[in-house]
């Protein structure tokens, strides 16, 4: 459960990810915001549940052409 005041927002609210940052290894490339992100927008929700990443098909670059 969240400690901050004010609380941050739940994992299924639209703005969960604006939840603070109680730990991190940005060299490992994911954070715990009240609930774990990881860099590639995957997350583990407090109950367990497992959002894959929501990035585009293909790469940047093929992206950018």
């Amino acid at each position: 459960m969240c400690q901050h005041k004010p609380e941050c927002p739940g994992a299924r609210c639209p703005d969960g990810q604006a939840a603070r940052s109680v730990a991190g290894h940005p060299e490992q490339g994911w954070c715990v915001n009240c609930i774990v992100l990881f860099e590639d927008t995957g997350q583990i929700l407090p109950d367990g549940r497992i959002i894959g990443p929501q990035r585009l098909a293909g790469t940047v670059s093929e992206v950018a052409r």
